[in-house]
């Protein structure tokens, strides 16, 4: 059964792209709002990857760079491969960047689980708050672009469902390995995170939101930072 409360929590993780994408259906935001949102979306997922994923400074070593490299190089290949064969760029980039961070943090979530039954709260609370406004830029773009309501919740619904079999997949390694820690995989979502966020979210955020988008970014820096550090 801690299998199955480790696969929960990586689907309440995820479970606010799904909200995200019900605003941006159901109650159509004008595109300045979306761009503000977006903004502090930013802001919370540059204090996660600062404070939540990057390994504290007794703790950085020359493998955990790499692997934070190595999720950038993964997004930037992955999201080429996906521009070739499909059309749409920013919205389909973000949705990329929320699977490719959102497998490691899941798998990080189920480790915690593993090691002591219980994840951190202000991680999971960063993770929620940023995953909202990815999904409402994301869906804003989707529908702008002809994409139908069902076809935009069925994509960020199955992100949940890849988010919850990622959290056990995190849980399960635990049991195998009790050596193994979630830093390496914290480090690759940290890397596709920044990807994501220089190509994708924040130049997309900006173009809709305009300067005070600024102002957003670091509010939501500060309310995950805040978060974190109730942690």
């Amino acid at each position: 059964m801690d299998v199955l409360f480790a696969a929960l929590w990586g689907a309440a993780g995820a479970v606010s792209l799904v909200i995200g994408a019900w605003v941006a259906v159901h109650r159509r935001p004008p595109k300045r709002q979306v761009g503000l949102v977006m903004g502090f979306g930013s802001g919370a997922l540059i204090a996660a990857v600062a404070y939540e994923l990057v390994p504290p400074g007794g703790e950085l070593s020359l493998w955990a760079f790499i692997a934070l490299a190595g999720g950038a190089v993964v997004f930037f290949f992955v999201d080429r491969a996906a521009s070739a064969s499909s059309t749409g760029s920013a919205d389909r980039s973000i949705v990329i960047g929320a699977l490719l961070d959102g497998v490691p943090e899941s798998m990080v979530l189920g480790m915690g689980v593993a090691a002591g039954g219980h994840v951190s709260i202000a991680f999971l609370v960063a993770v929620f708050l940023s995953n909202m406004p990815e999904s409402l830029g994301a869906t804003s773009g989707m529908l702008a672009s002809g994409k139908t309501p069902r076809q935009a919740y069925r994509t960020w619904w199955s992100l949940v469902a890849v988010a919850a079999a990622s959290a056990a997949v995190g849980y399960g390694i635990l049991q195998l390995l009790p050596e193994a820690d979630g830093h390496f995989a914290e480090a690759f979502a940290a890397g596709s995170v920044l990807a994501m966020l220089a190509t994708s979210m924040m130049p997309e955020a900006y173009q809709r939101g305009g300067k005070a988008t600024g102002l957003l970014t670091v509010l939501g820096f500060a309310v995950a930072g805040i978060l974190s550090a109730l942690g």
